[in-house]
């Protein structure tokens, strides 16, 4: 059986600009913070998990169903396996909880 996680404001490990939150077997969760400069993540696909996005900060164009959607703070987005999906800043700093599930090592990823 699993324990129960809790990451207080303002912790958790640094990753660059990021924040993970909680990384379980059946959970990835980081808090992603990118500036406005940044050119976004290419729209992909993941064959074994499920990436979640919630808007904290900042306009996101998220790329679903083959287009660009505008996205503002409080702002859900979930895509199955074999979606194709993909973000970037809308003109400002962004910031966004990310959940991977079930875990698939994206962390060990941000790591290096």
């Amino acid at each position: 059986m699993g324990e129960p996680v809790f990451t207080s404001a303002g912790g958790g490990e640094r990753i660059g600009n990021h924040r993970v939150l909680a990384e379980l077997s059946h959970l990835e969760a980081l808090e992603l913070s990118f500036p406005s400069d940044f050119e976004g993540v290419d729209p992909h696909t993941h064959a074994d998990h499920t990436d979640s996005f919630y808007v904290l900060e900042g306009e996101v164009e998220f790329f679903l169903d083959g287009a660009w959607h505008l996205s503002v703070p409080g702002t859900f987005v979930s895509i199955p396996p074999n979606i194709e999906h993909g973000f970037r800043p809308a003109g400002t700093a962004i910031r966004l909880l990310n959940f991977h599930t079930p875990r698939v090592g994206f962390l060990d990823s941000l790591r290096g």
